[in-house]
């Protein structure tokens, strides 16, 4: 995954009305009037929040007349997922080793007394 789309795709989710956005759309596809519904903000700032998550591809608005349905895409944030997973994985090695470390030194004091 190219850095810049990552790095986009983090910045977009770092508002959280983006982030409402796409939690809601997790449940189903919505147009722009229906999302707009519970922010106390005028039409054009959602279009404007909905501009950035277009641009880091995670959503979709199909081309044609109005009401266009919002679409979440699922890609980006697979691809997001599989990022934090790979530290995620690391960072879970380091503890499983800790882990071992301590017990062994666990039973070491325990041979001692």
């Amino acid at each position: 995954m190219p850095a810049d789309t990552l790095s986009q795709a983090f910045a977009a989710l770092a508002d959280p009305t983006r982030r409402d956005m796409v939690a809601r759309l997790a449940d189903g596809e919505a147009t722009v009037s229906q999302l707009a519904e519970p922010y106390e903000m005028s039409l054009q700032a959602v279009y404007k929040h909905l501009r950035v998550l277009e641009g880091a591809g995670l959503v979709t608005r199909p081309p044609g007349p109005q009401p266009r349905p919002v679409r979440l895409e699922a890609q980006v944030l697979d691809l997001m997922d599989g990022w934090i997973e790979r530290y995620r994985r690391r960072l879970e090695q380091r503890y499983r080793r800790l882990d071992t470390v301590l017990a062994e030194m666990g039973e070491d004091h325990e041979q001692d007394h």
